[in-house]
């Protein structure tokens, strides 16, 4: 483990490829965020950007759980008097399902320059193609479960 943070020149940088399909959002959600922000690596700091590219493909086949579908309702403002728009999950899913992930990892990312720095290193897809395969993304890996995790029967 260096004993010293490391330049902007000497943060390697990887792409990895995530398939949305069947997944839960917020799961899905908050390991991306973990890549984004470079916790799973050794050189990992609070105050820099040493996380890696993530790209997101099928996103109009994520999974909700509950009853979020319709309960859960999207807010924005347009900028203008009276221009507060709400929507409901299921109509922002059916219209735009790459917000959806995009505002999900956003809420976990950190609120400043460093979080939108880190954002801009999430490409989100619609279908299952994208344009990145000239980087050569790896598939993300499975998360990694605790010692008491699966050998110990937990569930």
């Amino acid at each position: 483990m260096p004993t010293s943070m490391p330049k902007e020149s000497e943060i390697e940088r990887k792409w990895f490829v995530v398939d949305a399909q069947g997944q839960v959002l917020g799961r899905l959600a908050s390991r991306v965020a973990s890549i984004l922000r470079g916790k799973h690596k050794p050189t990992f700091a609070p105050h820099l950007d040493v996380g890696d590219h993530v790209v997101v493909v099928n996103a109009e086949k994520i999974h909700l759980t509950g009853r979020k579908l319709s309960d859960k309702r999207y807010r924005w403002h347009t900028g203008y008097i009276g221009g507060l728009r709400d929507v409901s999950a299921e109509t922002m899913l059916r219209s735009h399902p790459d917000r959806v992930i995009e505002w999900a990892v956003q809420g976990m990312l950190p609120k400043n320059r460093l979080g939108k720095a880190m954002a801009k290193k999430l490409k989100v897809y619609r279908g299952a193609e994208h344009p990145h395969q000239a980087q050569q993304p790896e598939p993300l890996p499975a998360p990694a479960r605790g010692a008491a995790g699966k050998a110990a029967g937990v569930r």
